[in-house]
This record gives structure tokens, sequence and C-alpha cells, in this order.
């Protein structure tokens, strides 16, 4: 740089860029579109300005950049790391080739700087679309976490939206080198009076790390070495291949070749992959590991030309996400988190047993099964990881006054699990709960192995069985989805008491969520319409596309321990969805007869 701080930034004239306005995800647009004249710089430059109005100590402060490898991920972290020097940032950390998974970025944040006096980060931003596919032609995404590593909260975002409709200039150190980031390394690259550091750092380190933390890996290590235990795993080209290949292959001595499609791609693969670089870990989009299991995309079995694996896993691209299977056997998210819940001391992190856990509210009521027989408080919360966190983070210096929720485990169906080691949901962390559930009912290894499949029967034999479906409409028009709700939400009161196909509505609402730490209200949480046996079906809108609007159907049967435990889910909640189709008029608003995706 050179002799003062102010001679190296550069002040760039903008005006604002309409739809710079960031969720819970953060703001996901078209790759181009954030390639376009200015569109990154003046988000970033409208966060930093943010940050300095909320009082973050931006000034020397410590900032980590990395994301989950898709195509733009190395060009914005330059960029970035250029306004983070004009900012007055102190130093920069960067996972090497720029990769952190999503929720290797909460660790970074919460961990990596402890035992180092003033080194702990303010924030992250964290480049990523999720499981959106990537490419030039698909789509970006930068989400900023907070200093306890998990999502900004609203009033930040929507300070940050507000700066983006004013803003009329921004500032970057246009003379600073490039970083290299395929290698460990430290740059230096302030002067006496403006210090400036860019850290370069193993991208799995610090997340392994806490892993370790968590889970007994010898125990794991033990399971792995069984001869009928056979596993496979699918990064779909995300972020999660280095971790994978870490955590599996160098921790577990499983093969190499049990991680499939571990190398990070830009594209995730691309068309020309099954996935059709749809990097989303389900029965649709995760194809080479639901045929390697023995499974169609409706998860019903099929014949395979070697048998299939004993244990199945994958993640989404910035590897937040997960799926359990087992051999010709699918584990829904939710039947998958409430397993957890009911098994959660076999872990060392929750030996002494859990003082809360939460699932969205479209999740299946399977969690509150569990938790009402094991007497730990449970929350039923809006769509969103930062509902969880406020839970995880009660009775700590930011909410002194609540209880204590924590050690908590908490999961969306949306194939998201994750607990309090970290702000994040966390792919990896879901598999290794279910490893050291296995791990623990497999540890006398003169007996038949445990699976998946066996851990899920015996659930359901004590807690009953919540048979659960998902169908995705994306890409609908948005204002006919809204139109479509809002006739729903007119037509509740009068549908309480009806009956439909053999069943009664017993209750219908619009969902809102009283936050029991923070005291904040979230309205227009999803349409819920209840039945008199348990049973129900909800909408939502989904924001996590970039075009259009997804509209999102669930539906939920209950089925008692002593009932048929073994059917096919799909076709069990069929005749619900035929109500809700009936009930919403789906199809006459949006003109969509069926759904894009089932799972």
């Amino acid at each position: 740089m050179g002799s003062s701080g102010s001679s190296y930034v550069s002040t760039v004239k903008t005006a604002p860029i309409d739809g710079q306005k960031p969720g819970t995800s953060g703001l996901r647009k078209k790759t181009k579109v954030w390639m376009g004249a200015n569109y990154l710089e003046n988000f970033i430059q409208a966060t930093f300005d943010a940050l300095v109005a909320e009082g973050v100590p931006v000034k020397g402060g410590t900032l980590a950049i990395s994301g989950d490898g898709r195509f733009y991920n190395k060009e914005a972290i330059q960029v970035i790391i250029k306004m983070a020097a004009a900012a007055g940032v102190g130093r920069v950390w960067c996972g090497t080739e720029g990769l952190l998974s999503t929720p290797a970025m909460s660790a970074v944040i919460r961990s990596r700087a402890r035992g180092l006096d003033g080194m702990s980060p303010f924030g992250g931003f964290i480049l990523s679309a999720s499981h959106n596919p990537g490419g030039i032609d698909e789509d970006f995404g930068i989400k900023y976490n907070c200093e306890n590593g998990g999502p900004a909260p609203e009033k930040v975002t929507n300070l940050i939206f507000k700066n983006t409709t004013t803003i009329t200039e921004y500032k970057l150190c246009k003379t600073l080198p490039d970083i290299e980031l395929s290698v460990p390394g430290s740059y230096a690259l302030g002067t006496a009076d403006c210090p400036f550091k860019v850290e370069v750092f193993d991208n799995t380190e610090d997340h392994v790390m806490l892993l370790k933390q968590v889970f007994d890996f010898g125990a794991i290590k033990k399971l792995f070495a069984r001869p009928d235990f056979t596993f496979i795993y699918d990064s779909m080209h995300g972020v999660q291949g280095p971790y994978a290949r870490r955590v599996f292959v160098e921790e577990f001595g499983a093969p190499v070749e049990a991680c499939i499609n571990s190398i990070p791609k830009e594209d995730f693969g691309g068309h020309a992959t099954p996935s059709h670089g749809h990097a989303d870990p389900n029965l649709t989009h995760a194809v080479e590991l639901v045929a390697a299991m023995g499974l169609n995309k409706l998860g019903l079995p099929i014949e395979t030309a070697a048998e299939p694996p004993t244990f199945g896993a994958a993640a989404d691209g910035d590897a937040d996400r997960n799926m359990i299977m087992g051999k010709r056997f699918f584990c829904s998210p939710s039947d998958s988190l409430a397993v957890i819940v009911a098994n959660a001391t076999c872990i060392p992190y929750y030996s002494s047993g859990l003082k809360g856990c939460a699932r969205s509210m479209p999740t299946s009521c399977a969690l509150d099964l569990v938790a009402q027989k094991l007497g730990v408080p449970y929350f039923e919360v809006p769509t969103g990881w930062k509902f969880f966190g406020n839970l995880m983070d009660s009775g700590s210096a930011a909410y002194p006054s609540t209880p204590k929720y924590t050690p908590f485990i908490c999961g969306e169906e949306s194939f998201g699990t994750g607990g309090d080691h970290v702000r994040e949901k966390d792919g990896m962390w879901a598999v290794l709960a279910w490893l050291q559930i296995l791990a623990a009912k497999n540890a006398d290894a003169s007996k038949p192995l445990v699976g998946v499949a066996d851990v899920c029967l015996e659930h359901w034999k004590e807690y009953g069985r919540n048979y659960y479906a998902r169908y995705d409409y994306e890409g609908v028009e948005k204002q006919a989805a809204e139109q479509m709700m809002d006739a729903m939400v007119a037509a509740q009161p009068g549908l309480v008491g009806s009956t439909h196909g053999g069943m009664t509505i017993s209750k219908a609402d619009m969902f809102e969520y009283h936050d029991p730490v923070d005291g904040s209200v979230s309205k227009n949480q999803g349409v819920r319409f209840i039945f008199s046996d348990g049973s129900r079906f909800v909408f939502r809108l989904s924001g996590t596309g970039v075009q259009g609007a997804t509209i999102r159907m669930y539906l939920e049967k209950y089925e008692a321990p002593s009932g048929n435990l073994q059917m096919h889910a799909f076709d069990v909640v069929k005749p619900i969805a035929d109500i809700a189709l009936s009930i919403s008029k789906l199809c006459e608003f949006t003109g969509r007869k069926e759904p894009t995706v089932i799972t």
C-alpha cells in the first residue's frame, strides 16, 4: 500500500440498483446480475455501512470471507477483500481455494480465535446460493453472518436494504494485489499506521476440530471397520468434498471411492451430470446416490447390479443440508430429526441430556412426540435458521433473563438439521449424529448389523409414524401464488368443522410465532389446516429461489405404534394432497397440475 491508509482508498461513484433486498438466506440473484456494473460493490458497501451504523467493530476488526465454490466465488472474494481494506478491517480470513461450507463459516467465526486476544471476527461473508444451481447462467448469492456465527438479524438486513436504495458511492483499495487462495499463507498488506492482513487457512480444520468435540470419532471408526458396514457419501460437487475426504477417508478409514462427486466444481457438475448441476440432497436430484442405495426418485426399491451400501448420505452445494439413507430405505428429514433427538445421549456432547429442541412449523410433528416423552422443552418456529439461533442463544449474555435451552437440537423438513455447536444447519453434523447412533447400536460386532431402517422401525414402534411428504411448485407467477394464499386465509373461518374425504378440519389458521427469547412476533408464516385426527396440510411461499415464487405444500398423516408402520409415505398422504389441492384451488390460480418436485 502507500504511506497513509486513506491514500489507497478509491471512492467510486454509484447509484442504487433495484432488488437488493436480502432475506434470511442473504441475497440471491442470477450470476450475471451479480457480475453487472457495481452490483456486488453496492451490496457489500451497503453491508459495511449498516454494520458501522449498528456499532459493529469493523475498524481494525477481523472478517471471514469464503464460499461454496460456485462460479464467480473467487472473483467476488478478491473484490470484497479490497473493499474490506477500504472499510478499515484489520484482517481477513479465507479458507483455502476460497472455500468454507456454511456450517464451517459459523465454526470459524465462533471458535477459530479462541485464545487469540482481540481476533474474534465481527462476522463473515458467505458466498453461496445454497442448493441452487451454480454457473454463469445460474445462481449466486451472498449472506452476512454476525459475531455469533449466525445469519444477520432482520434489523440488520433491513438496514442493508435501506442503504442499497440510497447509496451514492463505494470504497475499495484498487491497488491491493489479488490474494493467492490455493494454499495456506499470510499476507501483510498494510502499513504501520494502517495495518491490513489476509490469512488463508486450511478450509476443513476448524469445522473438523469442532465436530471432534461433539462426537466420539473413535467409536464411529470402529463402525467403519466392521466388514458388514458399507458406506457411500455424495458431495454433489459442492463444497463438502474436502470435508468428506477429511472425515470419512482420513479419520474413519473409508475408501476414497466411497466419497463420490467430492471435487468441488463451479457449476456443481453442470447439466451433463445426473443431478444436472442441482446440488440438492433429495430423492429427485441426488440421482447417483439414490440409485446406488437401491431406490427410485419416489423412494421405492429397485433392483441394482450390486448390493447397495448399508449407509448412504449426501450434502447440498454449501453443505448445510443432508439426506440420510439406508439400504433400499429413505429416512425423511422429519424422522431423522426425531430419531436423533430420541437417541441424543449416545452423542458425547449431549450425554447429559437435552435442554431444548425445535422444528420448523412445516416439519412433521414426530419431534413433538419424542420431546413430550423425554420431558424436553420443544418449540415450533417459522422456517428460517435464525429462529433456532435465538433459542440457542437463550440464557447467554445476549438474553440473560431467559431460560437456557442448550444443549439443543433442531431441524427442518427441508433437509436441514443441527445443534448449538454452530449457528447454522450442518450437513456433516447430521451424518455424524446418525453414525454415532449406529455405532452405539452396533457396539457388539458379533451381532447382526443394525441399519438405518432398523433404527427407524424401532422408533416408530415406540412413538408411531408421522407419514409425510412435500410437493414443490417452482417458478410460479408470484402474484398468482399470493392470490392463492390470500384466498385460503379468507376461506379458513368457514372451513373449520367441515368434512372433506371423511376428514374433519378442526383448526385452520395463518401461523404466527411469538419468540420466547427476544419477544419478537413473526406473522404470516404459513397457512395451516389441521384435521381432528392430527393429520394436516400446510402451504408456504418459499424465498430461496431467484425467479418467480415456489409454492410448498406439506402433507402429514399420523399412524399410531399399533398401526401399519411400513407403508409408502407418498401413498399414505395422497388423499390429503387431493383435499389440499381442492381447498387451495392451486391449479386454478397457477395453471399447475403437477408438482415440480416431491420429497
